[in-house]
């Protein structure tokens, strides 16, 4: 099946809308931010929340915040004593996405900080039960193998943008992030730790269950 704009709107239009906030949130990083495109959009941001719904978590690592969007979708299926801890390398976001995430009403459940990932998330202290994945993908494995190491048993993790724009299967392509992603596609796939599906959602998004 080929997703067209037309079937992508239907997709959207049968879809629980996002919430007004969410949606000024949307379009504000569309016209003031550069690449808006990374921004999880309606139909990913509902499936985020769905996703911790579904798995209850009580503490959530997001590694790429970017304007806030992914985070605030899924602090909203947090419980109340819920907490995400999200990080963001790209320091001249901070104005932008501080401003949003303080002046929502799930604001309180989400810690933002700017820096990097790799080296705070191991003075934290703390274990997760939820890792969403979408900072450099050159880096993927390196964020991988450090929520391994912090995620409660039977944890998951999930990796945004694993089709990359359908680059992954175009031999030709040799950039970075390219083969970037393709080496995390591979070896998420071969580790026997976990079981790992990849859904074609927007860009794909990869989900991965630890056995316990």
């Amino acid at each position: 099946m080929n997703l067209t704009p037309q079937l992508d709107k239907y997709i959207s239009e049968h879809t629980t809308p996002e919430g007004d906030y969410l949606y000024k949130l949307f379009r504000a990083t569309h016209v003031e931010i550069l690449a808006p495109q990374m921004a999880s959009g309606q139909v990913q941001g509902r499936f985020l929340k769905f996703l911790v719904k579904m798995i209850k978590p009580k503490r959530i690592l997001e590694i790429g915040t970017f304007t806030g969007y992914s985070a605030l979708c899924m602090s909203e299926g947090l419980d109340a004593d819920g907490k995400i801890y999200t990080f963001e390398v790209e320091d001249e976001l901070e104005d932008f996405t501080r401003k949003w995430i303080d002046g929502s009403e799930y604001g309180s459940k989400i810690v933002f900080t700017i820096g990097n990932a790799l080296e705070i998330v191991p003075t934290l202290g703390e274990k997760f039960d939820m890792v969403f994945i979408d900072g450099n993908k050159r880096e993927y494995i390196e964020y991988y193998e450090m929520a391994m190491k912090h995620l409660n048993p039977g944890g998951w993790i999930l990796a945004d943008n694993t089709l990359w724009d359908g680059h992954v299967i175009e031999p030709e392509r040799k950039d970075a992030q390219t083969n970037g992603v393709r080496a995390f596609n591979d070896f998420v796939r071969n580790d026997d730790r976990v079981e790992v599906v990849i859904l074609p959602l927007r860009d794909g998004l990869t989900i991965v269950r630890v056995r316990e």
